[in-house]
């Protein structure tokens, strides 16, 4: 009766009031790991996009604190200045070779890295081996090499008796030669997603269609590149993306004379901003970059959401 009386007396725990703690409890730490990326992501990626906006409405040399207000008249500029359109064709055509060319590459670098080849763990240095090298290293190592006097690749020619070309000075060359570099840095980088992507697909897959008598062409075209389809498109946003934001190696290897022909957006824009001191106009640049970026990726996510409806995919 005494054990009775004391249990009695001790205080009612109530089980909804406990969850109920241990629920906002919840809430607030979710909230406050929430808060905290949301102040970052903030500052560094919602305040600038919004600055840049802001500023290519206004005239300002980027150093006095003055900005005037000029509306639409950077806009008005931008679409009639000829170098706004030679540099949106050049950064056209570098979205070409990053889709067509790029990824192509990686994929087949990807596949031979899967197969059953010997020395898999030496191609797979070679092969990464350029992603790993900084882009300025890049780029000067490859003005080097397509230097018109003393460049291996000119020498190469001159060996067979072809002429020797001034790669990086003249027109055509000087943005192919860009282009190739661009191709031949960062296909790895198309390598190592293809490769993981090939690594989840089921053995039971290839297992079956060998069994319904298919062979290793077959099998990539109805079983590998069909399960591929996710990569390829995010790889394809990467690339559309990441093509439009490319300054450093066409900094780096565009400035032996070629001008304009060679010019991106990346590279316009930094003219104008830095060196012109432009700061409105450089922001006006950089919000069509923002705006064209935004409306490539959109047209693939609508391509992609409309090929899974005809496939069946929700």
């Amino acid at each position: 009766m005494k054990a009775a009386a004391e249990v009695s007396k001790l205080p009612i725990i109530d089980i909804t009031t406990v969850k109920r703690k241990e629920k906002r409890k919840q809430t607030l730490a979710i909230l406050s790991f929430m808060f905290l990326a949301l102040f970052v992501y903030t500052l560094f990626i919602l305040y600038p996009i919004l600055s840049t906006f802001i500023y290519s409405f206004h005239e300002w040399n980027g150093i006095e604190a003055e900005k005037a207000f000029v509306g639409f008249a950077n806009y008005s500029e931008l679409f009639s200045d000829p170098t706004f359109w030679q540099s949106l064709k050049n950064n056209f055509y570098l979205v070409g070779v990053s889709v067509f060319v790029q990824i192509p590459l990686g994929l087949m670098m990807a596949l031979v890295l899967n197969s059953k080849i010997k020395g898999q763990r030496l191609l797979s240095v070679i092969f990464f081996l350029p992603y790993l090298m900084s882009t300025v290293a890049v780029g000067l190592l490859w003005v080097f090499m397509f230097d018109p006097t003393n460049g291996p690749i000119n020498m190469a020619l001159n060996a067979i008796g072809v002429e020797s070309i001034n790669w990086l000075a003249e027109s055509p060359s000087a943005l192919i030669a860009i282009l190739i570099v661009m191709a031949w840095q960062f296909a790895p980088f198309y390598m190592i997603l293809f490769k993981a992507a090939l690594v989840g697909i089921p053995e039971e897959l290839y297992e079956a269609a060998g069994m319904d008598g298919a062979n290793d062409i077959q099998k990539f075209f109805y079983v590998t590149l069909p399960s591929l389809i996710p990569m390829l498109i995010s790889s394809s946003v990467l690339a559309v993306v990441g093509s439009l934001k490319t300054f450093d190696l066409f900094y780096v290897m565009s400035g032996s004379g070629a001008g304009t022909s060679t010019s991106i957006l990346g590279t316009f824009m930094y003219e104008e901003t830095f060196v012109n001191f432009r700061m409105g106009y450089g922001s006006t640049i950089a919000a069509m970059m923002f705006v064209i970026a935004l409306i490539s990726v959109v047209i693939i996510q609508v391509i992609d959401s409309i090929q899974k409806r005809k496939r069946g995919i929700s």
